[in-house]
C-alpha cells in the first residue's frame, strides 16, 4: 500500500520532523541571541532590525504552509481510521462515515442530536450506555427497560 512519495511530500515530512525538534528550537534561540549580541556592534541600526524582521517573517510564512500540510495529512488519516472503526463495528451508524463532508448547518443539527442523546444517557445515570443515531429513542426505551429490570430484585 506504500506508494512512492513525490519530492515535496518527502521534503514536507522531513521539514516537519526537523522543525519540530529540540535542535531546531535551540538553533532558533541561538540565532536570536546572536542577533541581540550584535545589536551594539551595529548600533541597533534599521538594517540590524530589518534582518530579524525579514528572517522571522519569511520563516513564519513558510511554516504556515508546512504546518497546514501536516495537519491536513494527519486529519485525513484520523478520519480514515475513525471511518474504519465506524464501518467495522456492528452497533454504529454508517451515516457517520465521512461526516466531515457535511455542511456547517448539518453538523450543527447533528451536534444538537448528540446533545439530546447525552441528555438521555444522563437521565439514566449511566453514561456508559450507548445510543445509535439510527434508532436513538427506541434504543433508549429498550435499554432503559432492560436496566430497570436488572435493578429489580
Amino acid at each position: 500500500m506504500t506508494k512512492k512519495k513525490n519530492l515535496f511530500e518527502r521534503f514536507a515530512n522531513w521539514a516537519t520532523v526537523a522543525t519540530g525538534s529540540s535542535g531546531a528550537f535551540i538553533i532558533a534561540v541561538s540565532a536570536i541571541v546572536i542577533w541581540l549580541i550584535t545589536g551594539p556592534i551595529f548600533k541597533y541600526s534599521d538594517t540590524w532590525q530589518l534582518i530579524i524582521n525579514t528572517g522571522t517573517t519569511i520563516i513564519t510564512f513558510l511554516m504556515v504552509f508546512l504546518i497546514q500540510k501536516s495537519q491536513n495529512k494527519d486529519s485525513k488519516a484520523i478520519h480514515l481510521k475513525l471511518n474504519e472503526l465506524l464501518a467495522s463495528h456492528e452497533g454504529t451508524s454508517n451515516r457517520m462515515v465521512d461526516v466531515e463532508d457535511l455542511t456547517e448547518e448539518e453538523l450543527d443539527r447533528l451536534h444538537k442530536f448528540y446533545i439530546q442523546l447525552s441528555n438521555l444517557a444522563h437521565k439514566e445515570d449511566n453514561l456508559t450506555r450507548t445510543h445509535s443515531i439510527d434508532a436513538a429513542k427506541e434504543n433508549h426505551k429498550v435499554k432503559l427497560s432492560r436496566y430497570q429490570k436488572q435493578k429489580q430484585p
